[in-house]
């Protein structure tokens, strides 16, 4: 079995002229792949878990991670990119690993009853348990740097501003946001631009701590946040905003969100989806479908592209903020490890395992791997008093 692995890691190692990788199995012996200072050390502490490795990819390797028989040292990232250049991190799943993910898939799929159950098994872990690594606006999703060396505070804020610049939001319209979170974008966007609206969450977390803010901000009659699903939204609203939300609905039910967006937005209006996208479709990463996000997939972009065609939208543009979801995964994994201890304590430690390698994994995979970040602007059928140039987002 070390042979084995050996030989597979020394093969990725050819097509890997940075890497700086020392192993340790459970019985003293090592090898090296590429040369000192290594920038990451692997300790393998038992022959199972050097099996699960190899038959299961990133299952195994988290699963046995989160129990404690593998530990790394030095650059976490350094390693995970290593695996993951090379497709290490996708071999053929066991049967019985197969079956058992099949029925979680059907045990998650994102029906009105268990919606609920999948979005709260994330997002209710906690308000304090966010606010402990998130920005002051506990904004979880994808920044936007207009510097690269901008705090994550400044950058969530410009993301928001970014977002309503393409929608063109002015003074007394109506904002639909699906998904709202924690309410940053419908806080941001009234405060600015005096925008009137409403955002849905399925979470009580998010929902409690939404209505606080709005009531601390004196914006009660202008916004409002409800605890529902998209499904039960009504209303038509002049713009459509969705952040980090589509990923959630799940591929059996991409077809009905866009056919409730096409029913909330009124026609010559403007929506912004923003989410995560894949090259290719495939299939959602086992380890976080299981342990992160169950009922989750994430589309391709063409997926998307086609999805708003079927229903009559007019896709005006779309940009791709890869690189800078992974900035603020890298300032989320900084800020988490700061806290690592309260977290193992209020917690436990494979809890915190299982979270830095979520963090890890996604700053890999949006800095060298398949996964992208991209904002889709539409209208709902011609518009013609759009800005004809991007001045006004990118300008000033």
């Amino acid at each position: 079995m070390k042979d084995v692995f050996q030989n597979v890691v020394e093969s990725i190692g050819k097509d890997q002229h940075d890497a700086a990788l020392k192993v340790h199995f459970w019985d003293g012996d090592t090898f090296m792949l590429g040369e000192k200072p290594f920038k990451s050390e692997l300790k393998l502490k038992s022959p199972l878990a050097v099996k699960r490795i190899l038959r299961e990819g990133s299952l195994g390797f988290g699963e046995e991670y989160m129990r404690g028989n593998i530990d790394i040292e030095g650059d976490m990232q350094h390693l995970i990119r290593v695996g993951m250049s090379s497709g290490f991190d996708a071999p053929k799943l066991p049967l019985q690993s197969k079956l058992e993910l099949a029925l979680l898939r059907l045990q998650t799929t994102n029906t009105l009853n268990r919606s609920a159950r999948n979005i709260q098994s994330h997002y209710d872990l906690g308000n304090d348990f966010y606010r402990l690594w998130l920005d002051e606006s506990m904004t979880y999703s994808c920044a936007y740097f207009r510097d690269e060396n901008h705090n994550l505070e400044q950058a969530q804020q410009d993301k928001y501003e970014h977002i309503c610049r393409k929608l063109h939001l002015n003074a007394g319209e109506t904002l639909v946001d699906i998904g709202c979170g924690w309410g940053g974008m419908l806080i941001y966007a009234a405060k600015k631009y005096g925008i009137h609206g409403i955002g849905c969450t399925l979470s009580q977390q998010q929902y409690d701590y939404a209505r606080a803010r709005i009531r601390e901000e004196n914006l009660d009659g202008q916004i409002a946040v409800h605890l529902q699903d998209y499904r039960d939204l009504s209303g038509q609203f002049d713009k459509f905003v969705s952040i980090g939300m589509f990923e959630h609905v799940g591929r059996e039910y991409h077809a009905t969100f866009i056919d409730k967006v096409k029913e909330l937005l009124k026609p010559g209006g403007f929506g912004v989806l923003h989410c995560i996208t894949k090259d290719v479709p495939e299939k959602c990463d086992p380890w976080i479908n299981k342990y992160i996000f169950p009922g989750g997939d994430i589309p391709a972009a063409t997926q998307v592209v086609e999805l708003l065609g079927n229903s009559s939208f007019i896709l005006e543009d779309m940009e791709n903020l890869r690189r800078h979801y992974a900035l603020t995964l890298r300032e989320w994994s900084h800020r988490f490890e700061q806290v690592v201890p309260h977290i193992e304590e209020t917690f436990d430690p494979s809890f915190a395992r299982m979270w830095r390698t979520y963090l890890n994994f996604s700053e890999a995979a949006f800095c060298c791997g398949n996964l992208h970040l991209h904002q889709f602007l539409f209208t709902h059928g011609p518009e013609h008093n759009y800005p004809l140039t991007r001045a006004h987002v990118y300008g000033g």
